[in-house]
């Protein structure tokens, strides 16, 4: 019996101290790679910040806003000028005159 007590309790502390050592070697472990893991995010942090700052602030579309009427008339006369002017002929005056009435 004292031979089995023995046994018994020599398995119990080798089993321990194998928990023991993997338990640390574990954590050691978990905290290199923590602290690896630390520095990838703060250099891709960083590396996004440069490239917000280089690309510089958002620029929102404006929306396009449809030409005011009084504009319509103001590029009508203009045209209408050039052509008594005779920089513009009949035809160009037609084709700038249907592109700014939209047909």
């Amino acid at each position: 019996m004292p031979g089995l007590l023995r046994g018994v309790a020599r398995t119990a502390v080798v089993a321990g101290t194998a928990t023991a050592v993997s338990g640390r070697v574990q954590r050691r472990q978990a905290e290199r790679y923590a602290e690896r893991d630390a520095q990838i995010y703060a250099q891709r942090e960083e590396a996004y910040r440069q490239q917000v700052t280089a690309a510089g602030p958002p620029v929102a579309a404006a929306p396009a806003a449809p030409p005011a009427a009084t504009d319509t008339v103001t590029q009508l006369k203009e045209l209408a000028a050039l052509r008594d002017q005779g920089v513009l002929t009949d035809e160009e005056f037609a084709a700038q005159k249907a592109r700014i009435l939209g047909g």
